[in-house]
This record gives structure tokens, C-alpha cells and sequence, in this order.
């Protein structure tokens, strides 16, 4: 049986199938349920749920029809044609030539890897970044870019009563780090301006960069440089080193060293480069 919802905001009618399986379809093609988390969304859209529904089910089966998508959907052929039609379009689907069955595409894929990849990118650090907190002695992090925020994946701290606190599943502003600024440096000029249409920059402390001209001035030094360095300008007290890895691949990563500022000199940052560019290296043959 399907039961369908009508959303009274939208008057769109959401149906869910209660069977195991639609009419008409044997126990042997019974349908995955849709997974459902939390209430319907207060505007909805149809069309987006179908085109997730059918990706939900490319993931229980190794290929799909076009009957399939249309009895999993309870639409019209045509309708479910359209549909696939615009996951193929985007690389999400394709169909084999020789069965005419729809499977993973290429876009899909690189989004299975990027997953994967980030899933695995802390086991495999981990062994590289505790060997660097033991030679500096200092609070080591690892993370991504995530717009315009840098995302911390992982953190070793100090053994020192006075040290930098980890930062694992915590984000700043990119503009304000040395990791989010070596890992900005790796962007064309045209992706930053997309990610700060705006001229004025948010501050956290009095050193953060203030103005998206003054971030370009800076991320032209870090390109010529090949690191990044933040004094005091997410966290006062605080200054960091950071060294981007080399892989294009998704997501890209950096390291950083992070250091009270009572015990940074240009002697320490130059040893925390030396060790932080070893690491790096390491990482990026590590790594997938």
C-alpha cells in the first residue's frame, strides 16, 4: 500500500511506500524503505526528492532499470525517463550500453572516493602527527577548507603546562588561520572572489585580515613563500605555521603547528617549517 501526505504549505503530495514492495512486484525485487530523518522539510521539493530517492537505491543495487525507478517512485515512465536523463546529464548515473541499466557515473564516483578518502585521511595522519608534536613538542592540527572556513580533523596537543589547545571538529575563519590562509593560496583568483564577494572581512582579533584586498596581498606573500603564518590573528596568545599538502584531490589538507607566542622566534619557525614540510611530504605518499 502507499500512503501519501499532502503538504499543506506547498499542496505538494509526498507518497511513501508502506509495503515492502509495490504492487505487482515480486519479494525478490523488494525495495529498500527511504531513510527519513526528521519531519518533512516546510517547502519541499518533489523533484529533488525523487532524483535522491533514486540515488538511495543505486546504492542497494548494482545497476538500475527504468521500471524500477518508475515503481520505486510510483511515476510514469516518462517521468522517471526525465529523471534519469538529468542524474546522467550531471554524471551521477550512466547507462551501460550492453544491458541499458543505469550505474554509478563518474560524478558519483568521485564523490565516493572524496568520502572515503576523508574517512581515512585521520588514521592514516595520525602515526605522522604524533611524531611531529614529539619532535616540536607543540600542539599539531590537521584540516580542510570548507568554504570559507577551515574545518579541524584532528589535533595532537602539547605535553607543556603552557600549550595550544586541540581544535578536533572545531571551525574558524579561514582568513584568520594559517591553514585557512596556505590552503585560500591554492585557489584561483576567480574561486576566492566567489567566496568573498564582499570587501570587508570579519575579525576575530585586532590582527585578523580586515579587508578581502588586504587577504590577496597576503595570499600572494604565502603562493611565493610556500607556507602560511598567523600571529595572533584567530587567537590572542596564539601564533601558527602551516604547510598545505600537495594533492589537488578532495578534500585538500594542511598542517599546522600551533605555538604560545612567548615561545616563538624566527629560530623555532624555521626548525617548525623544516619538520613541517617533511611531514607534508610524507602525508601526500600516505595518503589516497
Amino acid at each position: 500500500m502507499i500512503t501519501c501526505t499532502l503538504h499543506t504549505r506547498t499542496r505538494a503530495v509526498f507518497c511513501r511506500t508502506d509495503n515492502p514492495y509495490p504492487r505487482g512486484v515480486t519479494a525478490a525485487q523488494e525495495y529498500p524503505p527511504t531513510p527519513e530523518h526528521g519531519p518533512i522539510p516546510q517547502y519541499p521539493i518533489e523533484s529533488v526528492d525523487n532524483a535522491l530517492r533514486v540515488m538511495l537505491l543505486l546504492g542497494e543495487r548494482p545497476s538500475l532499470r527504468l521500471t524500477d525507478v518508475s515503481q520505486y517512485l510510483g511515476v510514469a515512465s516518462s517521468t522517471a525517463h526525465r529523471l534519469l536523463a538529468m542524474l546522467q546529464y550531471r554524471g551521477m548515473v550512466r547507462q551501460d550500453s550492453t544491458t541499458r541499466g543505469y550505474v554509478p557515473g563518474p560524478t558519483l564516483d568521485r564523490l565516493a572516493l572524496g568520502v572515503l578518502r576523508r574517512l581515512d585521511v585521520r588514521t592514516r595522519a595520525r602515526p605522522v602527527l604524533e611524531r611531529l608534536n614529539t619532535e616540536l613538542l607543540e600542539t599539531v592540527h590537521l584540516g580542510r577548507l570548507d568554504g570559507t572556513d577551515v574545518h579541524f580533523l584532528d589535533s595532537v596537543e602539547s605535553s607543556r603546562a603552557l600549550r595550544v589547545a586541540g581544535r578536533i571538529g572545531l571551525s574558524s575563519p579561514a582568513h584568520c588561520t594559517s591553514m585557512g590562509k596556505v590552503l585560500l593560496a591554492g585557489l584561483s583568483d576567480e574561486e576566492l572572489l566567489r567566496l568573498y564577494p564582499d570587501e570587508e572581512l570579519i575579525r576575530v582579533t585586532p590582527n585578523s585580515i580586515g579587508t578581502r584586498t588586504e587577504l590577496r596581498e597576503k595570499l600572494a606573500d604565502v603562493r611565493a613563500q610556500g607556507f602560511a603564518r598567523s600571529q595572533e590573528e584567530s587567537e590572542e596568545g596564539v601564533t601558527s605555521v602551516a604547510v598545505a599538502l600537495h594533492s589537488t584531490r578532495p578534500p585538500r589538507l594542511a598542517i599546522v603547528v600551533s605555538v604560545p607566542v612567548s615561545r616563538m622566534n624566527d629560530d623555532v619557525r624555521k626548525t617548525i617549517l623544516a619538520e613541517l614540510t617533511v611531514a607534508a611530504e610524507e602525508l601526500d605518499h600516505l595518503l589516497p
